[in-house]
């Protein structure tokens, strides 16, 4: 849908050739979705169990990835971990878990500011490697 084009559009990436960031736009939004709707639903109904105190959230990845370290072995080891930390929640607690990872698409960035001061030098913010590459 297009319903988030009308909303402000704050802390945004500042594409220098705007024809091929149109073009990127097009081709995406050409394409199936990441997430289904029934996921999403699903997850929302996971977290209403939570916000009830009948399971706990365990969620974890990285703040800000880079595309090199997208592969195989890495995401595996992050998804094991994750479900060795739900376990031992629910282990202790006695409750299930909702294992939720933030994994292979925390590309980007945002930041309060266009650029920010390292050393005395202001430079451009790091929006990540979908911005910076």
């Amino acid at each position: 849908p297009s319903s988030w084009q009308s909303k402000p559009a704050l802390q945004m990436a500042e594409w220098e050739d705007k024809a091929a960031a149109a073009t990127v736009l097009q081709k995406l939004g050409s394409l199936p979705p990441l997430v289904q709707a029934a996921e999403a639903e699903r997850l929302k109904r996971l977290l209403a169990q939570a916000g009830r105190g009948e399971c706990f959230i365990v969620q974890g990845g990285d703040c800000a990835e880079r595309f090199m370290d997208c592969e195989a072995g890495r995401l595996e080891t992050q998804l094991r971990l994750l479900l060795q930390m739900g376990a031992v929640v629910e282990h202790i607690s006695g409750r299930p878990t909702v294992r939720i990872a933030r994994i292979a698409g925390q590309y980007g960035k945002p930041r309060s500011k266009p650029t920010e001061t390292v050393d005395d030098k202001e430079v451009m913010s790091f929006k990540g490697d979908n911005i910076n590459g």
